[in-house]
């Protein structure tokens, strides 16, 4: 957590019924709709995120209600028990926990319910537990491709001010969130973004509700109140946490969280593990999930780099336990930050005795190609410097050009025709000076005469 926001919250505790706080919740009842993208009403509730989970659904759904869950991983998992132990019926899409929702399995789920039995499909946008990342846009129109009335809800815990999201033009109806994660902020807040249409069911749900109510909290909330005593010192915090990310600007926020997210698959390539998400287009912006050689378990691992360099990996859950480890890059992270955390893996891979390259960390921090020129060494004549770029560990884009000044002149122009590519005036510039090269015959220069 950064220190603004522990600072924020080591504030005293004010009344919750005076002014002071009044101005507070109506300053954070309208900054919290930023971070969701609706300008619809937001509640916060003083509850971990399981509390918004069950929140959604008892608003919204009567008992015996059916809904539509994708299996993407272990939350996806928890989030359906919690509508089974509530009486709803659960219609689930199973899934390996490698890959996101599926869009065409779900359209194909709501063709078939014809009778629009199907109240609600719940899914998770980015599962923790595997570093997958659902495409929401997508199943959104595959709801709306069949037409289908059901409520479209979606869990964002992990994902909120960390991946793009966008619950008003996305048409969510329930958008779930949770503090302890992109909000940089302990647990103890959590978050349910209500359309119109959900409030509209709200109004005839009929599953069992007392603390939940979004009634009883959105009444208190049209005079900065809440119906409950809140988490005043964690609205603190929430306070300086919207602060600072309104400072950085969301684009800016989710750019870097995607640069990390990047730079952590290339070290994880460069190490020769495999990631556990299948699907580049599902990679998940904060957090990866990475898989240990067969015969190495990922708790061993995580002991192992806990107790020698006092850094903390995700743990594999349920039927990932001890198969995979988790390296979170989300919050309050920079670029020293995540690359202290990669070099604390790397070190442990070696002490654990996992198989691995150890290139890393340098390939975390390549992300362009670079062109090598070797250069020549007094007794070498740059046989040294050219082997040394050529073995480069895989996962480090280095090309190894020629020896000296031939292979400094083509680096240049390899660079500039590389650039070319994408800008015009350097692909000019390049193809004026071959032409100019032929003419003057200067294509030789470098060769020594016959």
């Amino acid at each position: 957590m950064p220190d603004r926001v522990l600072r924020a919250m080591a504030r005293p505790t004010i009344d919750h019924r005076g002014p002071e706080f009044q101005a507070l919740g109506r300053e954070l009842l309208a900054g919290i709709r930023d971070i969701f993208r609706t300008e619809r009403p937001v509640v916060i509730y003083p509850a971990s995120g399981s509390g918004a989970w069950e929140a959604a659904l008892v608003n919204a759904l009567s008992p015996g209600d059916r809904v539509l869950m994708v299996e993407t991983g272990h939350f996806a998992n928890l989030w359906k028990q919690i509508a089974v132990n509530l009486g709803l019926e659960v219609d689930l899409i199973p899934g390996d926990w490698r890959h996101g929702v599926d869009p065409e399995l779900v359209e194909a789920r709501l063709v078939d319910d014809r009778e629009h039995a199907i109240k609600a499909v719940c899914v998770v946008h980015n599962e923790t537990s595997t570093g997958v990342a659902s495409r929401i846009p997508l199943v959104r129109q595959a709801i709306d491709r069949v037409n289908h009335p059901a409520l479209f809800m979606v869990d964002t815990i992990s994902s909120l001010a960390s991946i793009d999201y966008r619950h008003d033009e996305w048409s969510v109806d329930v958008t779930v969130g949770a503090s302890q994660k992109g909000l940089m902020l302990p647990p103890g807040l959590s978050f349910n973004a209500v359309s119109q249409k959900a409030l509209a069911a709200h109004a005839h749900a009929t599953l069992p509700r007392a603390f939940w109510d979004w009634s009883a909290v959105l009444a208190a909330n049209e005079k900065g109140f809440f119906p409950y005593t809140p988490a005043t010192n964690l609205l603190y915090g929430l306070r300086e946490a919207l602060g600072m990310l309104r400072d950085e600007g969301l684009p800016q926020v989710f750019a870097r969280h995607a640069r990390h997210a990047e730079a952590t698959r290339r070290a994880i390539r460069a190490w020769g593990l495999e990631i556990l998400c299948k699907n580049p287009d599902e990679y998940s912006g904060a957090i990866t999930a990475v898989m240990t050689p067969p015969g190495h378990d990922a708790d061993h691992l995580r002991a192992v780099v806990l107790d020698r360099f006092d850094l903390s990996l995700g743990v594999g859950l349920a039927k990932l336990a001890g198969a995979v480890f988790r390296i979170g890059h989300l919050g309050d992270l920079n670029d020293l930050s995540l690359l202290g955390t990669l070099a604390g893996v790397e070190m442990g891979l070696s002490v654990a005795g996992i198989p691995h390259e150890p290139a890393g960390v340098t390939a975390a921090m390549t992300p362009l190609p670079v062109l090598g020129v070797p250069m020549k060494a007094w007794s070498t004549e740059g046989l040294d410097s050219l082997l040394s770029m050529v073995q480069m560990p895989g996962g480090v884009p280095v090309g190894t050009l020629a020896v000296g000044k031939p292979g400094a002149k083509n680096a240049a122009l390899l660079a500039t025709a590389i650039l070319g590519n994408k800008y015009p005036e350097y692909r000019r510039a390049y193809e004026d000076f071959r032409v100019a090269q032929t003419a003057d015959g200067e294509a030789n220069q470098d060769l020594p005469e016959a």
